[in-house]
Order: structure tokens, then sequence, then C-alpha cells
């Protein structure tokens, strides 16, 4: 049975990949530091399953992370740690860069470590992937798309912090040869996504009867993946990928921000209808725009396709219809998951 140390496996999307993986056959040894945003409620039904490990603690912890290393040898690190919200990183940039950057450089020096001591097809199968995000290549105009070399220019602190992440996994391959991957994706939607996010916030409010703020005019465009595609993804670079590469995760799925509200209240209206019989679009209501707002992102997937023959399974028409049942369906996850430290409420002005 293959072993993967996992990071951030409580959270949104490595939860979701760490029940897929255990499902399969691996065995997790998952570390999640359980901020507000991870969540032991996403993995209740992995209570007791021999193929799972949960160990809370942070990343930057190295004694612990060393531990770990030593204690379950495993044979890959998937590192989905991270602080990942960036209305959050506009109030308090700091709590990112101790993370994702002084946190990824911690992770990174005991996998070199853990891997210098292996050998022969221990040491050959080794892998360390790094979690990615598109917010790294800045923001594109009305066409084209990113690549696996569009120039890095991050527009906020949680950009900037994963993109100083990108950089040290980059060069602790080219440095120390350490067997490395990383995938850059697309904006994740899904079930156990935390309400802070547009598609659960605005699910979360207009379930409500509430305002559902649209940022400026609302016309910002997102490439959506859904996030069992994007798992499905992660595995195929894991396990087929090219030592060294960068691949791109895309879910082919461009719309404006307003189009994906509008879909929502949609898909409610017609599961949950308002008691006063109004139409959700009614509650939509502009707010002023975040700071350094990210205009377009398109993510070109095309290497990921060609090489390792990965494509997402879900039109965006199917994935979102399948996240507002699974939110219709969990509405006691949700609850539990907003314990007083947030509320919906507007985050990410201080600018």
């Amino acid at each position: 049975m293959p072993t993967w140390l996992v990071t951030g496996g409580a959270g949104f999307i490595g939860g979701n990949f760490v029940l897929d993986a255990v499902a399969d056959g691996i065995r997790i040894v998952n570390l999640d530091a359980l901020t507000y945003a991870g969540n032991l409620d996403t993995l209740a039904a992995l209570d007791g399953h021999p193929g799972h490990v949960f160990v809370q603690g942070d990343i930057g912890d190295r004694a612990r992370v060393a531990a770990l290393f030593a204690e379950y040898r495993p044979d890959a690190v998937v590192n989905f740690a991270a602080e990942s919200h960036v209305d959050r990183s506009i109030d308090g940039p700091a709590a990112f860069v101790q993370t994702n950057v002084a946190g990824t450089l911690a992770l990174l020096e005991c996998a070199r470590d853990h891997w210098k001591s292996l050998d022969g097809d221990a040491r050959d199968g080794f892998r360390f992937l790094h979690v990615s995000t598109d917010e790294v290549y800045g923001s594109l105009g009305d066409t084209g798309k990113f690549t696996e070399t569009t120039p890095y220019a991050p527009n906020s602190p949680y950009s900037a912090s994963k993109a100083a992440s990108d950089h040290l996994v980059r060069a602790f391959h080219h440095t120390y040869g350490l067997p490395t991957l990383t995938t850059n994706c697309s904006n994740n939607y899904g079930p156990y996504q935390f309400p802070e996010k547009l598609i659960p916030l605005i699910i979360a409010k207009a379930l409500a009867g509430e305002p559902l703020p649209v940022y400026g005019d609302g016309r910002n465009v997102r490439d959506w993946l859904y996030v069992g595609d994007h798992c499905s993804a992660i595995r195929a670079v894991l396990e087929r990928g090219r030592v060294g590469e960068v691949y791109n995760v895309g879910g082919d799925a461009e719309r404006e921000n307003i189009a994906v509200v509008k879909t929502i209240c949609a898909l409610l209206d017609a599961r949950r209808p308002l008691a006063d019989g109004r139409a959700r679009e009614s509650l939509i209501a502009f707010v002023k725009d975040r700071p350094g707002h990210d205009r377009r992102y398109a993510i070109d997937a095309s290497k990921l396709k060609s090489e390792l023959g990965w494509s997402p399974s879900l039109t965006f028409e199917a994935g979102i219809a399948r996240t507002v049942d699974w939110y219709l369906d969990h509405q006691s996850w949700v609850k539990r998951v907003l314990d007083g430290s947030y509320r919906l409420e507007r985050i990410g002005d201080a600018a």
C-alpha cells in the first residue's frame, strides 16, 4: 500500500483529495493545522479507517514534520497546506507569508532530507507535489490564456505568497535534485468549500433570502474547475508527470462572476423557492470592488491533456448543479463550520 503525506488534508481541496485517495487504497498521513478553514467534519467518513492517519500540526513545525517522515516513510508528499483567500490576505498578509512561504520552505527541507535517506526504487519513486494557483500569473485581458511559461505577476498578497512558494519548489528541484512537481489550478468549487468563497457564500445567502454581494460590475472572469476533476488531475501528475515540471489545471469553463451568481439563483429557485415567491436574481447587490481585483483568468491545460491524458469530466453546468445539491443536502455541515469566527460578512477591505 503506498503511503502519501498530505498537508492541508482537512481543507476544501485537500479533504476531497484525501477522501478519494483513501477510497482507492492509498494510506494517507494527513497533516493539518485545523485553522478556520480546516474541518474534521469533512473527514468524518474516515473515522477509524486504517488507511487514514490524522495529525494536527503546522507544516512549519520542522520537528513534527521530520518525525512524520521518520515514522511513516511516505512515498510522496502532496502539499495543499496554504492560506488561500485573497480577501483575508488583504486584511492580514503576514499569515500568508508565514504559512505559504516559510511553511513551504520547512516542508521542502524535511522532504529533501527524507528523500536523501532513501535508496533504490524508494528514492527514484519519491515525489513532492506542490498545489498552487493560476493567480500567480496575474490578470489577463479579453483574450489569451495562462500557460506554464507565462511570466509571474502576482497582484495580491495571497498570490505573491504562492508565487514565492512556487519558486522555492522549483529551486529545491534545481539545487538539490528533489523530485518535485507543481500544479497551478483555476478556481475550484464543489463540496466542503468554506463559505467565504463566492459559490458557497452565494448559496448560503440566497437560501437565507439575503442580498447577494457581487464585486464591482460582476464581469470579472474565472475558469471554474470542479474539485473532483482537480483531484483527478493531481493524481495524474503525481503518478505520471515529468519530474521538475509544472502543469496547469483548468476546467474549460470561463464564466463571468455575475453569470455564476445568476446560475446559482436559478438552480435554487427551482429546488428551494423563497416563501414570498421572489426570484433570487432580485437579491443581487453590486458592491464596492475588491482592491486590486484581477479582471480575468483563463487556463491553457493542453500540456496536461496531451502528456497525461487528463481532461475535466464535468461541464460547469453539471458541476454547479451537483454542488448546489450537495450544499442543500449538507446544511448541517455548513452550520458547524460557521462557528462564530465568520458569519458571511465581507472581509478584505483593509486597502
